[in-house]
């Protein structure tokens, strides 16, 4: 695996950047290949990941390990590929799409291209709650030991909450769509339970 090539930008197009590492090319694909125009005269370090399949061997780059570290966490929600991924990448601010995996923003995941609502939603379910490494650089905020510790404490008393209502004899499909709402506060699970009970008796 390579994990970084330090050279000099020796083209650019819509599609990747290469790199010139003593006297050696590199293609490397990246989310925003322009972005490199004004380090066409400097020595730059680009942290790569390389994908390789049946029919395809590919360099994907980036400008820092968190965005890497990103761009592979992606890879590993079903229905997103190395193209999607850097998409996602390109088109939105890292902490933006941090933000919205955590905070469970459907809404804004799917103005990305490629992504639907079903994917969206996959990229929350497998994302939400393990980025707190990449989240360093990019949305340190929402990984404070302080708020980690409420949405820890949030989550289990929303969960307990859940299972109250099965038990009381709702249904899954009523009782997710409540969970949204609940999630908005920082309750306990009595309140959790009240708060659900009257919009499911609305």
């Amino acid at each position: 695996m390579i994990e970084f090539i330090k050279g000099y930008v020796d083209h650019i197009t819509p599609e990747y950047i290469v790199i010139d590492h003593h006297g050696l090319g590199y293609q490397i694909h990246t989310p925003n290949p322009f972005s490199y125009r004004k380090s066409r005269q400097e020595e730059i370090i680009i942290y790569t990941y390389q994908h390789v399949r049946e029919d395809v061997l590919a360099l994907y780059g980036f400008q820092t390990r968190e965005e890497k570290a990103l761009f592979m966490k992606l890879l590993n929600v079903t229905g997103i590929g190395p193209k999607g991924a850097l998409a996602i990448l390109a088109s939105g601010n890292p902490s933006q799409v941090i933000e919205a995996i955590e905070n469970e923003n459907d809404t804004f995941l799917v103005k990305f291209p490629g992504v639907g609502k079903k994917t969206a939603r996959q990229i929350i379910l497998d994302l939400k709650g393990k980025l707190g490494d990449v989240a360093a650089l990019y949305a340190p905020d929402l990984f404070t030991h302080e708020v980690m510790e409420v949405k820890h404490a949030a989550n289990h008393a929303i969960n307990e909450a859940i299972e109250a209502l099965k038990v009381l004899g709702y249904a899954e499909r009523e009782i997710k769509k409540v969970v949204p709402s609940l999630q908005e506060e920082n309750l306990t699970t009595d309140q959790y339970v009240k708060k659900a009970l009257q919009k499911l008796l609305k």
